[in-house]
């Protein structure tokens, strides 16, 4: 007789369930059978692995056909007070890298120094100690030692056999070390001397105080002429500089080049946008190994995420971590959030100093409550006399183009993104991306893209780049027709990173698991560069893994659906995979993406906690 849960499967067979994917029939199936496969195979699996191994392996392996304690099943389906988990996990564990390993070698010792600190050190200086108490090696082969020549952590590398010989020293390899010699993979580093001046608040910012110098003379115009009932028209330091030329002696000649540049003082450089395919600033899972993921698979811009301007100025290393740019990365951004004329213009001023950037992005599209209440992200679409002092601050300071992310509006219903392009054109933005929904909406609803093409019309000929709901080729060529400069991909890029490939070559690609789980290895061994391979650093690279993971996992294979291009807002049911790991990849579940991170990264440690920072069902 068949359960309840069977006859929906057969129903959904015939008809697919309202938000749900159609899949094929012959896949479908149900809760209880489809963690009942992935739970067996993984079981089977490992007792495999423990009958290749010693008698001492084998002594320890007994205890794994029990339920194993250490972890406990976390999954998207609720909770056991029965409430569903939605939005924003702000309550997940945060345990810190310094957990995972309880003493570590001293980094004087790993690159053959004398420790400036003695006996007073806090690290481990005994080799032979410390190599007995570090965690196994998780692989035979090092990713960095293999690519660059030498691994920068020796001993404390989870892959240090591959570079150390057995009286414990390290090798290299001379041919691939010279490839590599003065060459700089990762740029915008932020130097220890800049980060003590900033925190001592020695750094000058002559263009920042001339621009704020001109607002608050004009503020002080304004009050007195408003005492005399007369209105001051807000100006800007480029309003004043052309005012100063066009008070200049008229001459008689041709032009030369020394008028040209007396006529322009910020000449920027040009970004060609036209047509390009935009990876969005992701939080946190938007981070330098996944964009050099995704420029792999052909995106044409990419930026930085979103960073906080005051954690900048104060000279955070957590926040100018999130400037880094890689080689690869051609055309680069940084974006940036705030909500005071003063510190963005400040901040870009700083970052147009110190940083190689192609162009500096506004984050006026924020949605989070944590930013809009201070008068950041979103709260700067209402603030607009604010806004433009910022654009115009900015403007000022940069030599590079300026770029501004907003929603449709803060209401639902009232959309003001229409009302803002206009006045932006003369604020000196050069470019704009619209996201098709307002900060209430969220994900709930369907990006309006017919605004989007409204908008585009309006910000003519500024460039203007759509976002919202591109998850094929398909949506990416109706995007196109609206208009739109070009298109800015988001959720659709961490579902599937391919899709800039689809898109550039128009078609459907049926992806095998096998090629998946290749671009996740990608990822963890520019996660082991970026990061480092000591235990820190692979449980780190494991941690963003593991959020991308909860994205992954909503992509459906295109060979299992009835109609094909699968939608953003179409939540996939339970299915089969035509293999394990497929089937594995479609788990929701937390604890079948710690598996196949271990596939990748080796055991998790003892101590290990993991909760994804977007529990919220976006389908809904």
């Amino acid at each position: 007789m068949e359960t309840a849960e069977e006859v929906n499967v057969s129903k959904r067979a015939d008809v697919a369930a309202k938000g749900e994917a159609a899949i094929k029939p012959e896949f479908l199936t149900t809760k209880d059978k489809f963690h009942g496969l992935l739970d067996s195979e993984w079981q089977s699996s490992k007792r495999e692995k423990a009958s290749e191994s010693d008698a001492v392996e084998d002594s320890k392996e007994t205890s794994l056909e029990e339920p194993e304690p250490k972890r406990l099943k976390q999954n998207f389906e609720g909770r056991p007070d029965g409430k569903r988990l939605r939005g924003q996990n702000k309550s997940r564990p945060h345990t810190k890298p310094t957990a995972y390993d309880e003493k570590r070698l001293c980094h004087s010792i790993i690159q053959n120094k004398e420790c400036p600190f003695g006996a007073k050190c806090f690290f481990d200086h005994d080799i032979v100690k410390y190599m007995d108490s570090k965690p196994s090696d998780i692989g035979e082969t090092c990713h960095i030692y293999e690519t660059f020549g030498k691994c920068a952590y020796g001993l404390s590398c989870r892959f240090a056999k591959a570079h150390t010989t057995p009286d414990f020293k390290s090798m290299e390899k001379a041919d691939l070390v010279k490839v590599y010699e003065g060459r700089t993979m990762v740029k915008n580093n932020m130097s220890k001397e800049l980060q003590g001046r900033l925190r001592k608040r020695s750094v000058s910012f002559e263009k920042s105080e001339k621009y704020l110098k001109t607002l608050s003379d004009n503020k002080d115009k304004g009050a007195q002429q408003g005492d005399a009932g007369e209105k001051q028209p807000v100006s800007s330091e480029v309003q004043t500089s052309s005012d100063k030329q066009s008070a200049l002696v008229k001459t008689v000649g041709p032009l030369t080049d020394a008028d040209v540049i007396k006529l322009r003082p910020c000449e920027k450089k040009q970004v060609d946008f036209q047509d390009k395919l935009y990876l969005a600033p992701l939080t946190t899972c938007g981070n330098l190994p996944f964009r050099r993921v995704c420029k792999r698979f052909g995106a044409d811009i990419t930026c930085g995420e979103m960073a906080m301007c005051t954690n900048l100025l104060q000279g955070h290393q957590s926040e100018w971590a999130l400037l880094r740019r890689h080689e690869s990365e051609d055309v680069f951004g940084i974006q940036v959030e705030g909500s005071f004329p003063d510190t963005m213009t400040r901040c870009a001023e700083l970052i147009n100093n110190n940083t190689e950037v192609d162009f500096v992005d506004i984050n006026s599209g924020c949605p989070i409550d944590l930013v809009y209440n201070k008068g950041g992200g979103c709260g700067l679409m209402t603030r607009t006399r604010k806004f433009e002092r910022i654009v115009k601050g900015m403007n000022y300071v940069l030599d590079v183009p300026l770029t501004v992310k907003i929603r449709t509006g803060v209401q639902e219903k009232s959309n003001i993104a229409h009302k803002l392009i206009p006045e932006m054109k003369n604020w000196g933005v050069s470019m704009i991306t619209l996201h098709g929904r307002s900060r209430e909406q969220r994900y709930t609803k369907l990006a309006d893209w017919d605004y989007i093409t409204t908008c585009a019309k309006l910000a003519s000929p500024i460039p203007l780049f759509g976002n919202g709901d591109i998850l094929s080729y398909e949506d990416a060529m109706k995007a196109k027709e609206t208009g739109v400069s070009g298109i800015m991909i988001a959720r659709g890029a961490l579902i599937k990173p391919w899709i800039f490939t689809e898109i550039k070559e128009s078609r459907h690609w049926d992806i095998s698991s096998s090629e998946r789980l290749d671009i996740l290895k990608d990822f963890s061994n520019f996660g082991l560069e970026h990061w480092g391979s000591d235990t820190r650093g692979v449980e780190r690279t494991r941690t963003f893994l593991l959020e991308w993971l909860s994205f992954l996992c909503r992509y459906i294979p295109v060979g299992l659906l009835e109609r094909v291009p699968q939608k953003i807002n179409e939540r996939p049911p339970y299915y089969m995979g035509r293999n394990y790991l497929e089937t594995l990849m479609a788990s929701q579940n937390v604890e079948d993406w710690i598996r196949i991170s271990e596939m990748l990264l080796g055991p998790v440690p003892k101590n290990f906690e993991f909760l994804p920072k977007h529990k919220a069902n976006s389908y809904k």
